[in-house]
Parts: structure tokens; sequence; C-alpha cells
């Protein structure tokens, strides 16, 4: 099976959110089970040729946009693996600082540059030689792809039963643009309907993959659910409840070889399921850095986030004075909103044998956070998937959550009755809630031998990528089955 992997961002070369570890470690792991990928991204100023070890390519690709042929040179380096990457090289359009932007807004030119981008992926591909049993595209920035096969390649040869894929990562990003901008796409007006990438008078990119890849899918299958509704569908539920048979949620995985407390160099003392004795120096080690005192028998609550409303900071905000009540300890890493940069730091500094804000990021105390603490706190108002309730798991923490997107398909519930579970889930939207899970942790600690083997437990679980790779294979064979019918279909 051959997959070509189309996404804006690719973790190590450029990253502005979780995408781009997707996009980094899934090639990797598909890799790992035998098949052929290849990945296909912008080039941006931050994909040094030299720090990347990048290879010009010595064929150039073009693709008309506005009206205009427009030429690109083709980059070639690799992942960790050796899997192959393709860099479209256009310094006007991706020779920028950001990727996307500026903290003061889009760049005025996104519609074009990534409407450039969809068009030249095929071309690439072409170019390199690379003939794909399945295009799978991430997010608004390649969501042209699949409607440009059809319109444009449905009878060349290079992608002749070609299945598509499409990933919704967050669908609250849509790429949305003016109505003006049909110009250049390049496609004709009777794709500007409802039926079409139309939206509410604009341009939807996103959309566009929803309605014209032969799968759909998105990074839980809680929130596949989710995305269905009203409140969490973004304008966008009718269009995927009408295409929920192809609908599917595969949860990500994470690194197995990045996110390793056996090896990770940047614990006080490694440590693994079968010895998490390691756990408790790593857990004195972090209060030390960050000033404050062993209590003896009290949890230690972590938190590592954006520090904004979606990510539940308001009823945690509400929370934190009857949460220090019981005792307990909390460091906070992240970065977000002012008002929680305020809040959080005036906590510190009123409290400060209990409360460490660290305001920012940085990726070896975020290790060390992971692996120190005896809880993880993500009570997201939602999320699509999650990274760090995996992680946590991994490290010996245990999770505390909202049920919500990935964070319900990951976190069950422990019980004290049946000793299950591997982490402490609450329902409902409110601080009352999120209280009532965080005295159920606190409980729950105070018992060490049920304690150890909840830690354990998480420890031992499979958040692997190779996991979700197998998953994803069967969606590329879903996606070429139905390809495979389409040209049964019109060869009739």
């Amino acid at each position: 099976m051959k997959v070509a992997l189309i996404s804006p961002e690719v973790v190590p070369f450029a990253k502005t959110g979780g995408l781009a570890d997707v996009s980094g470690a899934l090639p990797k792991a598909l890799a790992r089970i035998g098949v052929e990928v290849a990945v296909v991204m912008p080039r941006y100023r931050a994909v040094d040729e030299k720090k990347f070890g990048l290879v010009r390519h010595a064929r150039k690709v073009t693709a008309k946009v506005d009206g205009r042929e427009v030429e690109s040179g083709i980059f070639e380096g690799s992942l960790p693996g050796g899997v192959k990457v393709y860099f479209l090289d256009n310094p006007a359009y991706y020779g920028r600082d950001q990727l996307y932007g500026t903290p003061q807004g889009d760049y005025p030119d996104n519609a074009e540059r990534f409407t450039y981008f969809c068009k030249a992926v095929p071309e690439v591909l072409k170019a390199v030689g690379f003939k794909p049993d399945v295009m799978h595209v991430n997010d608004w920035q390649s969501g042209l792809v699949p409607l440009y096969l059809k319109e444009f390649y449905g009878a060349d040869p290079d992608f002749t039963g070609t299945g598509t894929v499409i990933t919704v990562h967050n669908l609250g990003y849509q790429g949305v643009f003016w109505a003006e901008d049909m110009h250049l796409t390049g496609l004709g007006w009777e794709h500007f309907t409802p039926d079409g990438i139309e939206f509410y008078g604009k341009i939807n990119c996103l959309k566009a993959g929803l309605v014209h890849s032969d799968i759909i899918n998105t990074v839980s299958k809680t929130y596949g659910k989710e995305i269905q509704t009203p409140e969490y569908g973004c304008g966008l539920e009718g269009v995927l409840t009408a295409r929920d048979a192809d609908l599917y949620g595969i949860v990500n995985g994470i690194d197995y070889d990045e996110w390793d407390p056996e090896k990770d160099k940047n614990l006080a003392q490694n440590f693994g399921a079968g010895d998490v004795k390691g756990k408790l120096a790593n857990k004195k080690a972090l209060l030390k850095e960050l000033g404050l005192p062993a209590t003896g028998n009290r949890p230690l609550f972590g938190i590592i986030s954006r520090l904004a409303d979606q990510k539940g900071l308001d009823i945690l905000s509400e929370s934190m004075d009857e949460m220090l009540g019981l005792g307990v300890q909390f460091v906070m890493l992240g970065t977000g909103e002012e008002k929680y940069h305020k809040l959080f730091t005036e906590l510190a500094k009123t409290n400060p044998r209990q409360v460490s804000v660290n305001i920012g990021f940085d990726a070896k105390l975020a290790t060390r956070i992971y692996a120190g603490t005896d809880v993880f706190l993500m009570p997201s108002r939602y999320e699509p998937c999650g990274l760090g309730q995996l992680i946590s798991l991994r490290y010996g923490t245990v999770p505390l959550v909202r049920k919500t997107g990935g964070l319900a398909d990951t976190v069950k519930n422990y019980s004290v009755r049946t000793g299950k579970g591997n982490g402490f889930v609450f329902t409902d939207y409110s601080s009352r809630a999120l209280m009532k899970a965080v005295k159920a942790a606190v409980a729950a600690y105070e018992d060490k031998a049920a304690w150890k083997g909840l830690v354990e437990r998480g420890m031992n679980e499979d958040n692997s990528w190779e996991r979700s790779a197998r998953e994803y294979v069967k969606l590329y064979r879903k996606a070429m089955d139905k390809a495979a019918a389409k040209e049964e279909d019109a060869a009739a």
C-alpha cells in the first residue's frame, strides 16, 4: 500500500499545534507496519536546507492560480526512520517567519497560498514518481485536494483508483474565505453551492474535503459524534451527519520512542511500570526544582495547557481555593490569555508552599511535570483528541479529565469498588463537577496499594502510534474500495 500524507505542518520541520505531531508520527508508524509513505508539505522559512539535510529535486512543478502558471521547486528530506518528505518550495508563498499569520492576524493571502498548495500537490507526486493508492489530507489547508483530484485528474493514470481520506483535527478551523476568492480556486461556480464548497455565502476549504473525500475521520470516536451536533459542529454538522456512514474516529497515539520514562534523559531517575519507585524520586526532584516543600501524603496536581476557556481554565480557576484547601499542591505550565496569566501568578504568590506557576513553555520541564506529578488535569470544555492524557498515563500520572472528545475515549473513571478504570472523569462542565472528581482523586491517593495499581495499569496500556496506524490502514482500505467502486461505475 502506498499512501501520500498531505499536511501543512509536520514535526520536526514546522509546527503550530497537534496537527504537526500527528503528521510527523503517523507516517513513521505506518512505515514500521509495512506501508510505503510519502509526505508533502510547504517549505517554510524555518525548514532550513542545511539543518534538515534537504536535497533539491531535479524537477520543478507548475500549477495555475488566479489564471497564472506559478512555478515552484521541490526539496526532498526525510523523517527519522527514513520516510520521504517532499517540500513545495515557493518563497513568495511560504518563505515567511510564521506558517499562517502573525499574532495580529492571518496572512491576507492565505486563500491563494493554500489553494496553490492543494493544486501543486498532485504535480509534486507526479514529479517524484509516487503513485498513491490513498491520498490522506489533513485539515482545511489541504482540503481542496480531493476535489481537485476529481475535477482535474479523473483520467490521469497516476491517480487511477486513488482513494481519499481527510482527517479533521479541530473542526473550529475551516479555511473560510470571501466568495470573491473563487477565481483563485480555478473551479467553476457550479461548485459554489450548499452541496459544494459554499458556506453561508463564503468559500469553505474544509467543507470541500468533507464533501469530496471518500472517507472522513477525526481524532477520536466521541469527537466524531460530537461534531454532528449543533454544539460542536461549527456550522458543518449537517454536512457531517449526511456523511455519517463514511465518518470514523481514530484516537491519536504517542511516539513511544520519544515518550519513554525508562530512557528519558530529562528525568531525575528513570522508571517503568514494573518499578514505579522511581516516580517518587521524580516527584521529590520536581518539588525541589519548583521551590515547593515535600508535604508527605498529599498528591501533586499538574496541568500543561494553553491557558484558555476551551481548556477548562475558567472552571479550574473557580475551583482553586477549594482545591488548595484539601492540602494538595499544584503546578502549572503554559501560556495563553492574559487574564489567566495574572490570576494564577497571583495565586502562586499567595500560596507559595502549594502553587508553582510557570508562564511560557519549556519542553524539558513539561516532561518532568508528566513524570513528577500524581494527577494530571485536563478539564477541557472540548478536546478533539488530547495528547496530555496519553503522555501522563505513559509516565504513571493519573489523568483527571472531563468526559469529552478523545478524553472520553481514553480515560475511564476509577471505581474503588471494582478497582477498574485508569483515571478520574467528570461530565458536567462546572467547577462543582470538577471538584467532585478532585476529591475522589485525593481520597484514592490515600490508599497507596490501590493507587500503585492504578498507576501501573495506566503505564501498561498501549497508546502507541502503531496501534493507531493499524486502524488507519483499515480506513485506507475502505477508501481504496470506494474509489475502485467508483471506477467500475464510471466504466459501466
